[in-house]
């Protein structure tokens, strides 16, 4: 490293793809340093939590590839970390919809374990939930421990020789070359790298903004909520139901809802990417009384398990690309990891590396998540 250098890389933000980021970096003996601008555990952005789901159950072969990397590296994050992070529960996709014929199509064609349940066996293996379509079963799906997650990376990080500063917030970035950029930080400090890898959530227009292009971001707050159960049903798997448009309870239940047991909190019950438009620096963490009287009438007409009543809504930021294809990409000195849609946290110790290789040789993944790519990218679901 350079002695007018602070580091080789800069990491900006300390949640779950910044975290990974600086895990790989620092496992590679690159001299970075991540600065996050809150407090360690924070709830203001999109990384916190207990639970995300993780899943393979996609239809093309570029997103089941990276969940199938992700799943081995979180392994190797729990072995370097001594913490368990990922429990396979089994998944299930089910409603009229046919997009269940195209994700068993894709899996199929990828190798995936998968099974087709007819109602009854569904009922039978899951009492908690109320199924009446054919479902569509993926074994290898399971949970991760979110909060748990960002704190092995930066402890490992650490361990491994990198800085991590927290209630460090950078308000500006200046390119100064192909090899050089410069960040500013609200103390007045200016710190220098080769690289800058950005990944800030739904803070990533206005730090980015004129430094280098993106693709439209459209930042929601989430109002997921957790309820608990009614009464012993056995185990919970990781679940999305999915009804087309048109069909009875459509736009009611704003076309989809997703859920998974988070031991000791009850079940977390969510409508995907619904919420209201935000700016970041001023939410206000209260569900929409619409949606959430939406979510508590899901709960009493599809998972018989779960008592509506008894819930604690939740709040979270996605920040969603028009196409729900993330960005990884490089422009310059600049690593761009944004617009990850609601869907990214699975995937995270395989951007971890993503981002790595595109800070230390440039090397780029698929361009899907290019910020320049077209408009006939695959579309995630």
């Amino acid at each position: 490293m350079s002695s007018d250098l602070d580091a080789d890389v800069i990491v900006i933000g300390g949640g779950a793809m910044g975290s990974a980021a600086i895990w790989q970096l620092a496992e590679r003996g690159v001299n970075a340093l991540l600065l996050e601008r809150f407090e360690p555990g924070h709830t203001r952005g999109a990384s916190h939590g207990a639970s995300r789901i993780f899943r393979l159950s996609y239809p093309d072969p570029v997103h089941i590839g990276l969940a199938r990397e992700a799943r081995i590296r979180w392994r190797e994050l729990e072995l370097a970390s001594g913490t368990e992070l990922l429990s396979i529960t089994g998944g299930v996709d089910h409603g009229a919809s046919p997009r269940l014929d195209e994700l068993a199509a894709g899996l199929q064609a990828a190798g995936v374990r998968t099974e087709w349940l007819d109602p009854a066996e569904a009922q039978r293996r899951w009492p908690g939930l109320r199924i009446d379509t054919r479902a569509l079963y993926h074994p290898d799906s399971g949970r991760l421990q979110a909060d748990r997650a960002v704190t092995a990376l930066q402890a490992v990080a650490g361990a491994r020789g990198a800085l991590i500063h927290h209630r460090t917030q950078v308000t500006a970035i200046r390119v100064l070359g192909e090899d050089l950029v410069e960040v500013t930080t609200s103390d007045g400090e200016r710190r220098r790298a080769r690289r800058a890898v950005v990944a800030v959530g739904a803070w990533t227009r206005s730090l980015l903004a004129g430094v280098v292009p993106l693709p439209t971001l459209r930042v929601t707050q989430e109002q997921p909520a957790h309820f608990g159960t009614s009464g012993p049903v056995g185990e919970w798997p990781s679940f999305a139901h999915s009804t087309a448009p048109g069909a009875a309870g459509y736009l009611k239940f704003h076309g989809g809802v997703y859920g998974l047991a988070t031991p000791g909190e009850g079940v977390k019950v969510g409508f995907h990417g619904v919420g209201p438009e935000v700016d970041p620096d001023r939410r206000d963490f209260r569900p929409r009384a619409d949606q959430f009287a939406a979510l508590q009438e899901y709960v009493r007409t599809w998972l018989p398990g779960l008592d509506a009543f008894a819930v604690t809504p939740i709040s979270c930021t996605y920040t969603t690309t028009a196409d729900s294809v993330f960005v990884l990409d490089r422009q310059g000195p600049i690593v761009v990891a944004a617009g990850f849609s609601g869907r990214g946290f699975k995937f995270v110790p395989a951007i971890g590396r993503i981002l790595t290789d595109l800070a230390v040789d440039g090397t780029r993944p698929d361009p899907i998540f290019s910020v320049a790519r077209s408009g006939a990218a695959v579309t995630a679901r």
